[in-house]
């Protein structure tokens, strides 16, 4: 009997749905050759979604996603949306109020080279080479969902004692957040290579201190045979470039696991590349790492391996259909190898009869499935 799986997506904005369209093509394929049929419902988030009802996470859209067995977003934002009117939506808003809204509190962020783009990254080769980590960055706590203000204080602050703007945002966090995320790292950690490497501030912050005394509380209770490291998180910045091979499982606070994981995803020579999954209580969600690249939407030339790589990750952590996940890796690897790319990972050019676009580079993929 056919397994039939419903899907939200989410193609946001940009080069979304030029990208989001070569997922749902390799899905097709995957569900074809697995006898798996897969249902889509379209959906609006982001600065598409400000634009038709006025707000970057319609109820409409929170509602389908919930319903759903998975959601595959591609990318929200763009310039014509920016601003620092608190008053007014931003995209950002919308992917950070889906996260929150369907409970999904961890995110997995693997970063890997791909032999047949080591010399895309901006590090020389004998450093990367061996590259896998996985970065796991907590979602729902930190700065980013703290409270705020921004106000004009009359009576001024510090030495000077001038009147003008003061803002705030706090950063805070609670046990069983830590806990939870914790747990999520060390058991990724049983299933690589048996090393976390917990990053915080903890020489100066208190969430910090408490960041660290958690984990080091459950390594030690749950999880004794995992090795277990504390950086600093200016520390793991240098270290990243330094000695990437020697990282297994990262797990890091809100903020410095967005900071960090996109430094990781430049030592493998391109954010288009990269694919994320965002787990909890709730439905997951799956994007690619990179942004809604404005400039070049609706050009055909957008880079759609970080959508289908994600789309692998949903097979795994969604569908439990492992199999199918490892013929996707197995098939971008294979159009890697022959040489394809699309131009954002072009490295010589002796490929310029290889460059293809959008299109034809998820039709390579199919072909290889």
């Amino acid at each position: 009997m056919t397994k039939t799986y419903n899907i939200c997506l989410l193609p946001g904005d940009g080069i979304g749905p030029e990208i989001i369209a070569e997922g749902v093509k390799v899905l097709d394929a995957v569900g074809a050759k697995y006898d798996t049929a897969f249902s889509y419902t379209e959906a609006l988030l982001g600065g598409c979604a400000i634009d038709a009802c006025g707000t970057a996470l319609p109820d409409e859209t929170l509602r389908v996603a919930e319903a759903s067995d998975a959601v595959l977003l591609a990318a929200v934002g763009g310039p014509k949306w920016d601003t620092t009117d608190p008053a007014k939506p931003r995209p950002e808003q919308g992917l950070l109020g889906i996260r929150k809204a369907l409970g999904l509190y961890t995110n997995l962020r693997p970063v890997q080279i791909f032999n047949a783009l080591a010399d895309a990254s901006t590090l020389k080769p004998e450093i990367v080479d061996g590259v896998d980590m996985m970065i796991v960055r907590e979602l729902t706590g930190g700065l980013y969902f703290g409270r705020r203000e921004r106000f004009y204080d009359e009576d001024g602050c510090g030495t000077s004692g001038a009147a003008g703007q003061r803002a705030y945002d706090t950063l805070e966090y609670r046990e069983y957040e830590v806990e939870r995320i914790a747990r999520q790292a060390f058991e990724a950690a049983r299933k690589r290579r048996n090393k976390v490497t917990s990053v915080d501030k903890a020489n100066v912050l208190e969430t910090s201190r408490m960041w660290r005394e958690i984990v080091h509380r459950i390594g030690a209770q749950e999880y004794p045979d995992v090795e277990l490291e504390d950086l600093l998180v200016d520390n793991t910045a240098m270290q990243l470039i330094s000695r990437p091979v020697d990282f297994d499982v990262v797990v890091t606070e809100n903020m410095f696991g967005d900071i960090l994981s996109d430094e990781a995803a430049q030592i493998t020579g391109s954010l288009g590349m990269l694919a994320s999954a965002s787990l909890g209580d709730g439905t997951a969600l799956y994007e690619p790492s990179h942004g809604s690249a404005p400039d070049i939407a609706g050009r055909g030339i957008a880079n759609p391996l970080a959508q289908i790589l994600s789309v692998e990750m949903m097979l795994r952590y969604s569908f439990d259909m492992n199999e199918a996940a490892d013929d996707i890796r197995r098939a971008v690897t294979a159009v890697l190898d022959e040489g394809w790319r699309t131009g954002d990972i072009k490295q010589v050019d002796t490929l310029a009869d290889k460059i293809v676009g959008t299109v034809a580079m998820g039709d390579l993929v199919v072909s290889h499935l």
